[in-house]
Formats: structure tokens, sequence, C-alpha cells
């Protein structure tokens, strides 16, 4: 919100979470449900603790399995090595895939069945960079170290292996 000084500390960066999701999904009755029924969330603070163990010297294989329990249980596989913005939501998780050079942006909306691919077998930026303010449809494959613009929308299905510029719309 414009005007609001940033979150900071573990609870606000829940409650901001809580509350974007909220905003994003009409069929969110409270925060407690939010809370304990929205595995999008729990995908993205099961990546938190998996990139911040990432970062430190020696916790790289507890951040995969960590990264792996995500896989399991909300069934969303972000890489530890992506980097994530604030108040991502992902709206109904199954089935996402996040590769480990992806960049994500502040307020980005990804559907059910996204996947931020690679598409190179170099050790490179082989992932998407997704600006702030996207929204990414079901089932849509943003492949390569391609820039999607801030605004953005991503129609349901569609296949992007080039450039999207800010505020565009791609479908197909």
């Amino acid at each position: 919100m414009p005007g609001r000084e940033p979150a900071s500390g573990w609870w606000a960066r829940l409650l901001e979470d809580l509350d974007a999701a909220g905003r994003r999904d009409p069929a969110a009755r409270s925060r407690l449900e939010l809370l304990l029924c929205y595995p999008g969330l729990h995908a993205v603070w099961a990546h938190r603790l998996a990139h911040r163990l990432w970062q430190r010297r020696g916790g790289r294989l507890l951040a995969r399995l960590v990264s792996q329990a995500n896989r399991w249980v909300p069934g969303v596989e972000i890489h530890p090595g992506a980097v994530i913005g604030r108040r991502l939501f992902i709206d109904h998780a199954m089935g996402v895939v996040i590769g480990e050079t992806a960049e994500i942006g502040d307020d980005v909306m990804l559907y059910h069945g996204v996947t931020l691919g690679g598409r190179s077998m170099h050790r490179v930026k082989r992932h998407p960079t997704i600006g702030d303010g996207v929204t990414i449809g079901a089932g849509a494959t943003i492949l390569g170290p391609v820039t999607v613009g801030e605004c953005a929308q991503i129609g349901a299905n569609a296949v992007v292996v080039k450039d999207v510029p800010a505020r565009a719309v791609v479908v197909g």
C-alpha cells in the first residue's frame, strides 16, 4: 500500500502475506483460514526458510531437504536458490515449479500449474525474471532467461520464450 512502511520481522511478513492473499482470493474468509488452509502460502513460507539456509555456508543440503518437503506436501517445487519478492500469492498451488535462477518481484500472483523453467544445461542465469505486479495464469510455462515486465499478464496455458514488455497481455 502506498505510504505504508514495509513490514519487518517474520511475524509482520507473515501477516503481510496473509493480507495479500486475502485481497487476491474472494473465497478467503479469515486470516485463520488462510493460515491453516492455503498451500500456496505454506509453499512460500517453506521457500523462505530454504532460501535462507541456501545462503548459509554448509546449509545447501538442508535447504534442498526443506525444498523437497515443500514439493511433497503442497505439491510446489521451488528451488532454494530462487529469489522471491514480497507478497507472492500462489493460488491453488499444485504443480507450480520455480527454477534455481528464477527471480520474482513483489505482488506477483501465480495460479496452479505454472512453470518458471530453464532452457540451458550451463551454470548461468537460465530461468525467468518476473517483474512486480505480474499475474501468470494456470498452466502457463515461461522458459529461459526471459524477462516479464511489471504488471504484465500471462494467460492460462501460454508458453513464453521471449521477453514480455511491462503491462502487456500475452496469451497462446
